[in-house]
């Protein structure tokens, strides 16, 4: 424990709280799958999409923290919540309509192509991006994480 102190109220309580809250957010999505699904699928810790967000969980979890530490009324937490902000407005706008493009070409390449599709270099990824919710319960879950941390591990 004595080592953990030394990173209390520092840059790097910050930036593990971001790293451990994303990593954590993808072991809760590998669980959920696995009972869903009833199938072992260890690719799940590298896949974007799903639910809770780890990207969210990430952003918030580093942006909470940044606020623990320097303040909430800092500059530096307004640089890393704008982070946040952005990254989840990109998940859960860009990256899902590339989502659903994907999804769209690959019906309609399988059609095509009378369901070759290996012809062409195979199918497009589909789940990129994440609904409302899946990115809510990610900020949510990262906050949570940092003041987990801050309070009651360091």
């Amino acid at each position: 424990m004595e080592n953990l102190a030394q990173i209390y109220n520092t840059g790097y309580e910050a930036f593990l709280s971001g790293l451990i809250a994303a990593f954590a957010a993808q072991v809760i999505k590998f669980a959920i799958f696995t009972i869903k699904s009833k199938k072992v699928n260890f690719k799940i810790f590298t896949t974007t999409g799903g639910m809770p967000s780890s990207h969210s969980a990430g952003v918030m979890g580093l942006a909470a923290s940044v606020g623990l530490i320097e303040g909430f009324d800092s500059v530096i937490f307004a640089v890393a919540l704008g982070f946040a902000l952005i990254t989840m407005y990109d998940a859960a706008g860009v990256r899902r309509a590339a989502g659903k493009t994907a999804a769209c070409l690959n019906r309609m390449m399988d059609d095509f192509y009378n369901h070759d599709v290996q012809a062409i270099g195979g199918k497009l990824k589909e789940l990129l991006g994440h609904t409302p919710l899946e990115v809510i319960a990610g900020a949510l879950f990262g906050i949570a994480f940092a003041y987990f941390m801050h309070y009651n591990i360091l």
